[in-house]
């Protein structure tokens, strides 16, 4: 069967892309071999079956490569039919592809500006970040999660403003998680974090925040080419 088998994870413990993929397949309730990589020091396997980027997530089924996060989702998702994770409805399924894509498209980059930008850039990079959460703000009006009453594919693509994003806002000293200005999607945050799925697998929050301050003050520091 196509479903069966060896699989493989090829991650590092505080990509948000790959707890993603980690979250989807522990909701599959598949087994699977997690394998930490060394992103300053990749393995010889990551390159050979991620040539192209060279980057985590990959997931490995059988031998066969699968990368990007959003992408190896879905592949879950064929595969292991049971507990799905996208819609079955024609619609839902669209609806929740465009705000995985919004997700990918706005506000990673939004919260990117954000994260380095200082003085009057970082105005500018606060207001273009909360339009993006006054969307997702609306869309979550009345409901528990993206798709309703239970976390899927919307959920779990975004789910890494739930944790990351205060992580982002401790290291670098900026609040727009405001209940007041947006009381929807803090709410979705509060019910995400607390799937059990969810909570028992993230990231330890301290060793986090000292890894992107690191990460921060490498980028700050770096020539401006």
């Amino acid at each position: 069967m196509a479903s069966g088998g060896e699989v493989k994870l090829f991650g590092m413990w505080a990509s948000p892309a790959v707890r993603r993929v980690e979250w989807a397949l522990k909701l599959k309730g598949i087994e699977y071999e997690y394998i930490e990589e060394d992103i300053s020091n990749k393995s010889k396997d990551l390159v050979k079956y991620n040539p192209i980027n060279k980057q985590v997530p990959v997931l490995l089924h059988n031998g066969k490569p699968i990368i990007e996060s959003l992408v190896i989702i879905e592949y879950i998702d064929e595969v292991w039919k049971h507990n799905p994770i996208l819609p079955k409805d024609p619609y839902e399924r669209a609806m929740a592809r465009f705000w995985a894509t919004y997700s990918e498209d706005k506000c990673r980059g939004a919260v990117r500006e954000v994260f380095f930008a200082e003085g009057e850039k970082r105005v500018k990079a606060i207001k273009c970040l909360e339009e993006t959460l006054r969307a997702l703000d609306e869309e979550l009006k009345g409901k528990k999660f993206f798709g309703g009453e239970n976390i899927g594919f919307s959920d779990l693509v975004l789910g890494w403003m739930a944790f990351w994003l205060g992580v982002s806002e401790e290291v670098a000293s900026f609040e727009v998680l405001d209940p007041k200005k947006f009381p929807w999607f803090t709410s979705w945050i509060d019910n995400f974090l607390k799937v059990p799925v969810i909570k028992e697998n993230l990231p330890p929050r301290d060793k986090t925040v000292e890894f992107f301050h690191s990460y921060r003050r490498l980028h700050l520091a770096a020539p401006k080419c």
